[in-house]
């Protein structure tokens, strides 16, 4: 699927594929897309968009791409043969949560409430800083023996699950793989099971 859509890129030159499902998951202020910095035809920019963080619904794979029309009516017709198509009921759940800001609100309210917690029970351990948008946070752990050792003694002795920043990322050709050290975690739980995790990941990693 891939290896196509690579080869529809190749065929339009230069192209600029954006994946913005996390740009309504925010802190501060809303951040911009790539379709304001595009041409009057959006040409030779794609953006991809998702429910799975917009709307917490990743199991369902909805979403939309937008941008330049000639782009995506080939695009369209390689979805047609080379991916699953969207049952209709779920188009409608689709249309239903497109159609309704409320619950984004309310989502972004929620993961404000977390990242408090993050603030108050973190405070300035690990590197810990409040991002500006998503809901994961990154912890250096490069001091307490990397982060594969941090993620099994977190799992071992707290209950607490992380994914290892070095399974994030690739490594480099000088060999430097940018997220060792690091570990990821997703403030996705609610409030009170959050925050106990938290709680739990400073006992044990100290």
């Amino acid at each position: 699927y891939f290896l196509r859509l690579k080869r529809l890129a190749d065929r339009f030159g230069f192209m600029i594929f954006s994946d913005e499902c996390y740009s309504e998951i925010y802190t501060r202020e809303a951040p911009g897309t790539a379709l304001e910095c595009a041409g009057p035809d959006f040409g030779n920019v794609v953006v991809f968009q998702s429910l799975s963080k917009r709307s917490n619904l990743p199991g369902m794979r909805l979403g939309f791409a937008a941008g330049d029309r000639n782009f995506l009516n080939l695009f369209h017709e390689l979805r047609n043969v080379a991916a699953p198509q969207v049952p209709v009921p779920l188009q409608h759940v689709a249309i239903a949560a497109y159609g309704d800001e409320a619950h984004v609100e309310e989502n972004r309210r929620l993961y404000r409430q977390k990242f408090d917690l993050a603030d108050q029970i973190l405070g300035n351990r690990y590197g810990y800083r409040r991002p500006d948008g998503g809901f994961c946070i990154w912890l250096d752990v490069a001091a307490l023996d990397g982060d594969e050792a941090a993620t099994i003694r977190l799992y071992r002795d707290a209950g607490v699950r992380v994914v290892p920043g070095s399974f994030l990322a690739r490594r480099q050709t000088d060999g430097f793989n940018p997220g060792a050290g690091y570990i990821r975690l997703a403030l996705v739980a609610d409030s009170a099971t959050t925050a106990e995790a938290l709680h739990r990941l400073v006992e044990v990693l100290g």
